[in-house]
């Protein structure tokens, strides 16, 4: 897989697979699924430039499970792999 790194305050997400079956065990076609808000965060920008010309680094990291905006980011597609490309704001919290 190519290496993408985002800038700024940006991250890369993998978003997580949707369910295809549901607890009744219905079989959902693609069109019924609803896009996860959930994912893994593939990798992080170098932080938020200040006014004074300094770097804050970002909160998150590589690897950390998160859950955001269901309409956050823009949808990417790298190596035929789709990818999230957001804010860091977007994310509403990490799953530990």
């Amino acid at each position: 897989m190519a290496k993408l790194q985002p800038l700024g305050d940006r991250i890369v997400v993998k978003r997580d697979e949707s369910e295809e079956v549901t607890a009744g065990g219905i079989v959902l076609p693609d069109s019924a699924k609803d896009a996860p808000a959930r994912g893994t965060v593939v990798s992080v920008g170098d932080g938020i430039m200040t006014s004074d010309g300094s770097k804050i680094p970002l909160q998150l990291s590589s690897g950390d499970r998160i859950i955001f905006s269901s309409y956050a980011g823009e949808a990417i597609s790298v190596d035929d792999q789709e990818l999230l490309l957001m804010r860091e704001a977007d994310v509403l919290a990490v799953i530990e």
